[in-house]
């Protein structure tokens, strides 16, 4: 496969603290990445560097097989690029702003005509195609961001929160749209958003604190944490000090860890050295304690665990 994204070693600090910690990456035609992090980890920060808004420290990135800063002309032409809150000219009607960008992309008369037209139709904006943008909601300005990143059918797609703003069915067409568009194209998505990975993703990329802690396909990812050696647990209880005291001494040889505490239950897992206890015995034995049993099963992990684990574990 062709690699159309290549970044080497891309640092970046501000003052004393390092955003980005020698992140080094790679997206070949085909592939759609999931780019994860939490808040403050370095992902914005990165895709900046990647696109050539901000200039690393030290590190090169290669978009289209251009050099971002020795031929960023090349480069971006090569790139469509969504950035967080999709800033736009609010006075402008849709179609005269989406006009405008696909002028500045050098599309000619013929071709800026269908791609405007291919843009009201693929990212249904046909209804608000004659409104200013400032009068749009923010479902309807996401997906003018998009619109302007795509106008000139570019090779690479980077997008930060893509469907940030959308109503659940928006998000379904938003989806369908960059698996549509994938084939041909390098697409790196940076989302919070961890269903939308595991739905249109081919590959995860993990970073924390700057550094890449994971990056292998979704399925693989949650597959590496499955070892089909915990117990999980739901107790309809808020109250974690608690639980975990009562369970305890009933889920002797394991190691116990809460996993997530809502609408007030608290789901723990009993992590064992080998084969785990039968999960009836030990539902038998909770709710002889008196305790709030809602669920006890053989602990299946998903993303969000995988992603939890990963980003915790650097600190």
């Amino acid at each position: 496969m062709t690699t159309l994204v290549a970044a080497r070693g891309l640092k970046k600090r501000f003052g004393d603290m390092t955003a980005v910690d020698d992140v080094s990456l790679s997206v070949s035609r085909g592939e759609v990445v999931g780019f994860l992090g939490p808040n403050g980890a370095g992902k914005s920060t990165t895709m900046k560097m990647i696109t050539g808004f901000l200039e690393p420290d030290t590190g090169t990135a290669e978009v289209g097989g251009h050099d971002v800063w020795r031929d960023p002309a090349a480069a971006k032409a090569k790139l469509g690029y969504l950035p967080e809150g999709a800033p736009a000219y609010g006075d402008m009607p849709v179609a005269d702003f989406l006009s405008f960008v696909g002028k500045m992309r050098g599309l000619r008369k013929a071709e800026l005509t269908n791609r405007l037209a291919e843009m009201a139709e693929r990212v249904r904006l046909t209804e608000v195609w004659s409104r200013p943008i400032e009068a749009l909601s923010k479902g309807y300005r996401r997906r003018v961001g998009i619109a302007q990143a795509l106008i000139h059918d570019p090779d690479v797609l980077i997008l930060d929160e893509p469907t940030d703003g959308l109503d659940p069915n928006q998000k379904h067409e938003m989806r369908n749209l960059i698996r549509e568009i994938a084939p041909n194209k390098s697409i790196i998505v940076s989302t919070h958003i961890l269903e939308e990975v595991e739905a249109v993703c081919s590959r995860a990329v993990i970073i924390a604190s700057g550094k890449i802690v994971a990056d292998a396909t979704p399925r693989d990812l949650v597959g590496s944490k499955d070892d089909g050696r915990a117990i999980q647990i739901r107790i309809g209880s808020p109250e974690e000090a608690s639980v975990i005291e009562k369970i305890k001494p009933l889920a002797e040889g394991a190691e116990l860890e809460v996993m997530e505490r809502m609408n007030g239950s608290t789901r723990v897992l009993l992590r064992y050295n080998d084969k785990p206890e039968d999960t009836h015995a030990i539902e038998t034995r909770l709710k002889s304690a008196d305790l709030p049993v809602e669920d006890v099963g053989i602990y299946r992990p998903r993303l969000e665990d995988v992603f939890r684990d990963v980003t915790t574990r650097i600190h």
